[in-house]
């Protein structure tokens, strides 16, 4: 097990051999933006031995909440209840995965997890499709460990989040502290499928997410070092912000950085969703 505890990505063939470790904890956090119910139903479908299901809309996000982006934060205390409800406590070794590259939205419940100071969650690298890639089980039964208090830690690490007005208070500093993991067609604003303005916040570097893999699965640190490191300009990760259109993405990108050993950058929740909720703050389009 102390190879899952202590990494950001675990190897289908490694967690398939630690599978009746009682201290392990699936979650199949698989997500369809165009379509909120069809994660569930492909659990419900078929899914790793014991692992319930975190839907980004339920669970991972909070509607209820205005002004904050596409997929909001939920309070803290929601999602520790959630926690206890998928038998999940400080002493588990947590692994969330997607159907293949860990964007939607495995990344983000590892980022939650890790809000709360849960430090053994890890992401299974290249999902459900390397799983099935190398032969390992699945069931459609529902077998998830059994329900504990709500998780004991019940407040968010302000210090790994950035609200808007943060940003906003950021813009004139010179490039490299912001970097928006979305494609770069859309962060141009040469078109925008999904949010009603197109365009980015002034000052961010563009880092579409999908750069950091190859054939679904992470690239080695080396490489995503040699290539995420030199867009800081210099600043330490700690003092970089990452966004993408709603919250989620960003995730996978400040994951991707882990891996590359450039950990502690802050997750600005809102994204571009949030940033536009607001039409008197600056636009910017084109490079």
């Amino acid at each position: 097990m102390s190879a899952l505890a202590h990494s950001v990505l675990v190897l289908a063939q490694t967690l398939g051999a630690a599978l009746q470790d009682p201290s392990l904890r699936l979650v199949d956090a698989r997500a369809l933006l165009s379509d909120p119910a069809a994660g569930r139903a492909a659990w419900a479908l078929s899914h790793l031995p014991g692992a319930v299901h975190a839907d980004l809309e339920r669970d991972l996000s909070d509607h209820r909440r205005s002004g904050l982006g596409r997929h909001p934060l939920p309070e803290a205390d929601a999602f520790a209840q959630r926690l206890g409800q998928w038998g999940i406590g400080p002493a588990h070794t947590v692994v969330a995965y997607d159907a293949g590259d860990g964007s939607m939205a495995a990344a983000r419940l590892w980022w939650m997890l890790k809000l709360l100071g849960h430090e053994r969650v890890a992401v299974l690298d290249g999902g459900l499709a390397a799983w099935r890639a190398a032969g390992l089980p699945e069931t459609g039964a529902v077998d998830a460990p059994p329900a504990l208090p709500p998780y004991p830690v019940r407040q968010f690490d302000p210090a790994r989040i950035v609200d808007a007005d943060t940003v906003l208070a950021r813009l004139g500093e010179a490039p490299g502290w912001l970097l928006d993991a979305r494609a770069g067609e859309r962060f141009r604003g040469e078109v925008e499928p999904i949010d009603p303005v197109a365009g980015h916040v002034p000052g961010a570097i563009n880092r579409p997410f999908a750069l950091n893999l190859r054939d679904g699965r992470f690239r080695p640190a080396a490489e995503l070092r040699a290539e995420l490191e030199p867009l800081l300009h210099g600043r330490a990760p700690s003092q970089a912000v990452l966004m993408c259109g709603s919250g989620v993405t960003a995730c996978h990108l400040l994951l991707a950085m882990e891996h590359a050993g450039l950990a502690g950058a802050k997750v600005y929740a809102g994204s571009w969703s949030g940033w536009i909720s607001d039409r008197s703050r600056p636009l910017a389009t084109g490079p």
